[in-house]
């Protein structure tokens, strides 16, 4: 008779930790729809992009220039735009620091 005792006291403490966890979940679920709410709401109102899209945007942006593999690369005509010609000098530091 203990046994089965013992068993159903193991299946009702898994149960009610079940039963917990789902509404864990659930609440998790539910904050994040109503934060995704706030954020679509505040976008309609300031009349901005939400965040999400003005990431992804940004990388498709990047994308047409061929700096992620399989991107269409950039064609250059050889003007030589991206390279900066510096000339190089040493910086020296007089004092000691604390």
């Amino acid at each position: 008779m203990p046994n089965f005792a013992s068993r159903i006291v193991r299946f009702a403490l898994k149960l009610l930790l079940g039963l917990f966890a789902a509404l864990f979940a659930l609440s998790l679920l539910a904050a994040a729809l109503i934060v995704l709410a706030f954020s679509l709401l505040k976008a309609l109102i300031t009349g901005r992009k939400p965040a999400p899209a003005a990431v992804f945007g940004r990388f498709q942006q990047f994308s047409s220039q061929g700096m992620w593999p399989g991107s269409a690369k950039r064609e250059n005509s050889g003007r030589g735009d991206d390279v900066v010609d510096v000339e190089v000098r040493e910086v020296r530091v007089d004092r000691r620091l604390p």
